[in-house]
């Protein structure tokens, strides 16, 4: 691993009871989580905590981690960047934290991981798709592949699979980071790329109410696809306005639409919407048996949707891999040490490699970035229908 440098840490451990009302312990090897059950993504990301409790209690019950239990504090940023960095600072500085999960979006790790460097604690994004927005850190970690890789992967299945593909248009939300990204960066360059142009591209805020504007707009010069940066809420928007005015073009794009409700929501429109996701739940009996706990899990906590999405598979692996990094850097949990135990957790996230989670085979790259397999996802109906599997 040439990015990071780090000293590693070995430390003795020692057993600790525990029952499901434990009193804690000074001793426990603490994790901070900053979670977003607010905001922009609140419907991808509202349910992360569950998946989170789940892998923590499993890992517990299994004996912990070096003879210690993982113990969670939580700060909800509500999506806001700058809650992002409290959280961080709280963790950091109050909490003893070993290492942190979160935060969810773009926006807050552009802050939160310059926040983590300066304290010298590592922490792993579940989203946060902007390309490269953990490379020049020896702390931050994402949990994701970068939109250019998906939209890219996404872009060559549709054209693979022999699906009208000759012109395109650009549909993105100037008020969210990403899907700006994805707007003004991404997608010209994949379309360039895949030998196509922009034939028109049309803005709008996630938020807003109306876009029949741009769906006008697009229907001016209507294209075989329209790539899209945006939330769900405004791709469910679009999609319906689009299926209102007959425009028959193919949405596609990355993770910022990785909603598994979302086929319902639309209401019969965007069929054929094309999606990468790094989770399918009924890929294989390990995913099945995960959606089945979580859902259980789900219902009890009174959440609406009751279905894990990516972003819980990718929280939930989090956890996993912390467990990992800490095992091999023998991590004590011991106060006097805290510096040079969350270094070490950094050091040995960095050289994770083929560790077989949920989401399949994870490998941490050079830029901090996961690798692991790619499903691309199209909108069949009421559901989301498997077309293709790529193995990274």
């Amino acid at each position: 691993m040439q990015r990071r440098t780090f000293l590693t840490v070995m430390a003795s451990a020692a057993t600790l009871p525990f029952f499901a009302t434990r009193a804690y312990s000074a001793e426990d090897l603490v994790l901070g989580f900053a979670m977003a059950k607010t905001g922009p993504f609140v419907s991808l990301s509202n349910t992360n905590e569950i998946a989170v409790d789940l892998a923590v209690s499993e890992i517990n019950a299994a004996g912990g981690i070096n003879g210690r239990k993982i113990r969670v504090v939580k700060f909800d940023t509500a999506g806001d960047p700058k809650q992002a960095v409290v959280a961080v600072r709280q963790f950091a500085k109050d909490k003893n934290a070993l290492a942190i999960i979160g935060p969810f979006s773009s926006s807050e790790c552009k802050v939160a991981f310059p926040a983590a460097e300066r304290e010298g604690i590592a922490i792993m994004s579940m989203a946060s798709s902007a390309p490269n927005l953990a490379k020049n850190f020896k702390y931050a970690y994402r949990n994701t592949t970068g939109e250019g890789t998906i939209i890219k992967l996404v872009l060559d299945s549709i054209k693979k699979r022999g699906l009208p593909a000759s012109s395109a248009a650009i549909a993105y939300a100037t008020d969210d980071t990403v899907s700006k990204i994805i707007g003004t960066k991404v997608m010209p360059k994949i379309l360039k790329g895949a030998g196509l142009e922009a034939k028109s591209v049309v803005t709008f805020k996630y938020k807003a109410f109306d876009l029949s504007p741009q769906v006008s707009q697009l229907l001016e010069n209507p294209t075989d696809l329209i790539g899209l940066g945006a939330p769900p809420e405004a791709a469910i928007k679009l999609a319906k306005e689009m299926k209102r005015q007959g425009h028959n073009g193919r949405i596609f794009g990355g993770t910022t639409v990785a909603d598994v409700e979302l086929p319902q929501r639309m209401g019969g429109a965007g069929n054929g919407m094309t999606i990468g996701t790094t989770f399918y739940e009924k890929l294989n009996e390990k995913t099945r048996a995960f959606g089945v706990k979580f859902s259980g899990l789900a219902q009890k906590a009174g959440m609406k949707r009751r279905v894990a999405n990516q972003f819980d598979a990718s929280a939930y692996d989090i956890v996993y891999l912390y467990a990992e990094a800490m095992k091999q850097a023998m991590i004590s949990g011991d106060t006097a040490k805290l510096a040079a135990e969350r270094t070490a957790i950094a050091e040995a996230m960095g050289n994770i490699k083929d560790l077989d989670l949920l989401e399949g085979k994870i490998t941490i790259a050079d830029n901090g970035d996961a690798l692991k397999p790619i499903y691309i996802l199209e909108v069949e109906g009421a559901a989301w229908a498997l077309k293709d599997a790529i193995a990274r």
